[in-house]
């Protein structure tokens, strides 16, 4: 039990750490920051969405394609 206590101390310390570190560390005030990190989000939601309604297309065309009946 005590391990267990100690390890998740230790990642609770990390994180304030690490966190505080980078604040300190950012390149670019809060506000600027953020409005970018937004616009990352936004751009990799859209490539995701892209992505999987190219993939969704594909597997429609391949079900389509198994579900037609084959003449010889």
């Amino acid at each position: 039990m005590r391990r267990i206590t100690g390890f998740l101390i230790g990642i609770v310390v990390g994180a304030l750490v690490g966190s505080t570190v980078a604040l300190l560390l950012a390149p670019e005030s809060g506000e600027k920051l953020r409005n970018e990190l937004r616009a990352r989000g936004d751009g990799l939601v859209a490539d995701v969405r892209h992505a999987a309604e190219t993939r969704r297309i594909e597997l429609t065309n391949r079900f389509e394609s198994l579900k037609a009946p084959r003449t010889s």
